[in-house]
């Protein structure tokens, strides 16, 4: 496709563009083929806009936060990716309520709550995504998850139009909202928090960080946990008792130190990852009789 017409009007908003941009540098996979276009969007009037161009010529496009849960093809995306910088990336707090901008750093904001004495959103100190991620897919840890404190979501439509959606409303369960079947793009989200002592919430993050670290194999380029919970059992369990960890495909592994890890330990491809996804799959499936699905999104 040419995207000509696109490049220039682009050129008038508040926003950089790229062209044949290998996404495996914005990935924490490190894994992913070049995207006709790559957009930096930096305000919510410029991505009203480029929303509605899009939606008017009929231009494919994906919306990636911090890419920690994204594994790429090596073929590229055709189309066009969104990524929200700038305005998106702020944070603030007014009385108990955080404001997060879409494109800001999970850890970033429970780093500012930390810095009011506001608790709530420690078990989030850690996750790797974008705030706007986070609510998409309802991530979680040792215990909490985004529906516990997330007040109100605001979002824009393919046609520009701004949406609030309260928290009944976003629909949310296990690692799921209403945004991955409905065609929203999230643009900030208010987090209801209180206010409780600096020590004791400073304590909690620092013993969560720890845990991590000891834990997951942050050493290497991942996704994170690759396979969502099962109703029954663990994931990482499941695939430990099989006989799996360390299971290695070309550049990609299953990791020794958490199973429910595909790492990347260098050079690792799309096909790499997919064929360990199946082979992995398919022994729990035929041993366990319990079916793992994927986490990860794929494009």
């Amino acid at each position: 496709m040419n995207y000509s017409l696109f490049i220039n009007y682009f050129k008038t908003l508040n926003c950089k563009i790229l062209e044949n941009e290998p996404m495996f540098k914005h990935t924490s996979f490190k894994i992913g083929g070049p995207a006709d276009l790559f957009a930096e969007v930096y305000s919510l009037e410029s991505l009203k806009k480029i929303l509605t161009f899009l939606n008017k010529e009929k231009i494919k496009y994906f919306l990636i936060g911090n890419g920690s849960n994204l594994l790429v093809d090596d073929k590229g995306y055709r189309g066009i990716i969104l990524n929200l910088k700038g305005d998106f990336e702020k944070i603030k707090i007014e009385n108990d309520i955080l404001e997060c901008g879409a494109g800001a750093k999970l850890v970033s904001a429970c780093k500012l709550a930390l810095s009011h004495s506001m608790s709530g959103l420690e078990f989030a100190y850690g996750i790797p995504g974008s705030c706007g991620g986070a609510v998409f897919m309802n991530a979680g840890a040792y215990g909490g998850e985004m529906k516990d404190v997330v007040l109100k979501v605001i979002c824009v439509d393919k046609n520009g139009s701004l949406h609030s959606f309260s928290n009944k409303e976003c629909k949310f369960s296990y690692r799921n909202s209403i945004f991955k079947s409905q065609n929203f793009i999230i643009t900030s989200i208010f987090i209801k928090l209180y206010k409780d002592n600096y020590e004791k919430i400073k304590a909690k993050m620092d013993d969560l960080m720890l845990r991590r670290k000891t834990k997951q194999p942050l050493e290497y380029p991942s996704a994170g946990s690759f396979f969502k919970r099962p109703k029954k059992g663990y994931a990482s369990a499941l695939i430990e008792e099989c006989g799996l960890k360390g299971l290695q495909i070309g550049g990609a592994a299953v990791s020794q130190k958490h199973a429910g890890f595909i790492v990347n330990l260098g050079g690792a491809t799309f096909e790499d990852v997919k064929k360990l996804q199946l082979e992995v799959t398919s022994q729990v499936a035929k041993k366990t009789n319990i079916k793992l699905e994927p986490e990860v999104v794929e494009i």
